[in-house]
């Protein structure tokens, strides 16, 4: 809820420090500022995310469904995603991201 709300700082303070994003196929992030620097471009404006599945097992949590994200013009288009999260005391330390464009 909080990045729909846009309140990424929120939602940074249940990732760790150290987190670490991977967005398959495109970049890796490496800690907390540098989640925060992309997030201040790629979501200008709050993605809107439909999840159809949630799947959990030990540390992770895998959520599949569809994400709305400006394209290359600023057109709003949705895109197949699936998000494959690692925790660690209780925090987010790990994302794994699949996006494909349509």
């Amino acid at each position: 809820m909080a990045i729909k709300a846009g309140d990424y700082e929120g939602f940074l303070s249940f990732c760790t420090d150290d987190t670490e994003w991977t967005f398959v196929g495109q970049q890796t992030l490496h800690g907390k500022e540098a989640v925060r620097n992309w997030m201040a471009t790629a979501y200008e404006k709050p993605p809107t995310f439909l999840v159809k599945h949630f799947i959990a097992e030990d540390d992770f949590v895998t959520a599949l469904g569809t994400i709305t994200l400006p394209d290359e013009e600023g057109t709003e288009a949705d895109h197949a995603y699936c998000d494959i999260w690692r925790f660690r005391d209780g925090k987010m330390a790990e994302l794994t991201a699949f996006v494909i464009k349509p």
